[in-house]
């Protein structure tokens, strides 16, 4: 072998392994995506990580699941509405200040005590019978269960980014049931992408149109509306969403309302309380609070769709 033969090869190797000494500093891992059934609905989480961590996730989420599960008979929530003693963690309280700072906020719109209220109206566990307005009246007095429906799915996502950022993962999207935390990139190397659902009377969510989408990251996303969970009665529409200051379904404009915030739980309890308090309470909350964005579905007074949202979000709207 001649030697400049010897030594163009070892510059060959030389730059070969630079190259991959240069790639395995650049971190690049695979992105994992996971899937599965928690606090009845579909998650979906995607994260990049050379590790698989969905047995971790689940624990996480059956650690808030039993908290806050109405339908988990041993659930802290459940036991105390049924009037047993019940330790409460920290996780538990976290909640509960947070549920009791929003409803502070909402004047009452936002409100843990609202489930006899649901339930009298068929939401929840069914029923097949109509409050009357003397029952409304008792409920409204009398109300000592709590239901956290409103703002645990957010709060699942959050459990979930807390974990995957204390493990050093920087760029994920949790997504529990549309409610959403993003970090860092997409698989595409991309901000990530989220579209908001077009409020059609679609109560099993097959038709899946989008009305837009928002392109964005580092930031926490909720969506409440009464457009799919709904019946009709006598020829009334009577939507899931009850006033807990009235004790009836709201009757406003709105359809759908979407919060982004710094962390899903506010996100969520915001949502809600944007679908009670109406287009003007809702602005004037917003008014409130700087950081929190709003992208509200409403109809006129024509009976058309149309959109508000907050000035800030006009960059995001990918489409």
């Amino acid at each position: 072998m001649k030697r400049g033969q010897h030594i163009t090869m070892n510059g060959a190797l030389f730059l070969a392994l630079a190259m991959m000494a240069l790639l395995a500093g650049c971190g690049e891992q695979p992105y994992q995506h996971d899937q599965g059934f928690v606090f009845g609905t579909i998650y979906n989480i995607t994260y990049q990580s050379a590790d698989n961590l969905q047995a971790e996730i689940e624990a996480e989420l059956q650690r808030v699941d039993g908290e806050f599960s109405m339908f988990n008979e041993q659930s802290t929530v459940a036991r105390l509405n049924r009037g047993e003693a019940a330790d409460t963690s920290a996780m538990f309280s976290e909640v509960y200040q947070l549920a009791m700072k929003v409803n502070h906020d909402t004047d009452g719109a936002f409100d843990i005590t609202v489930a006899p209220l649901v339930n009298a109206w068929g939401f929840g566990f069914k029923h097949e019978q109509m409050p009357t307005a003397e029952q409304v009246d008792s409920l409204l007095q009398i109300r000592n269960q709590m239901d956290f429906s409103a703002i645990a799915k957010g709060y699942g996502c959050d459990v979930v980014a807390r974990l995957l950022e204390g493990k050093g993962i920087t760029n994920y999207m949790v997504e529990i049931g549309g409610e959403v935390v993003l970090r860092g990139v997409s698989p595409h190397q991309a901000d990530w992408r989220i579209g908001v659902s077009k409020p059609t009377a679609d109560t099993l969510s097959v038709e899946g149109e989008l009305q837009t989408v928002l392109s964005m990251t580092d930031r926490a996303m909720a969506t409440s509306g009464n457009y799919r969970n709904f019946y009709d009665k006598d020829g009334r529409r009577y939507a899931h969403t009850i006033d807990p200051r009235t004790g009836y379904p709201v009757q406003h404009s709105i359809l759908s309302a979407t919060v982004l915030a710094d962390d899903c739980a506010t996100a969520d309890a915001y949502a809600t309380s944007f679908m009670v308090l109406g287009m003007e309470g809702a602005k004037a909350v917003l008014a409130r609070h700087p950081e929190l964005e709003a992208y509200l579905i409403y109809t006129d007074s024509l009976n058309q769709l149309q959109v508000w949202f907050s000035p800030t979000l006009e960059d995001k709207i990918a489409e």
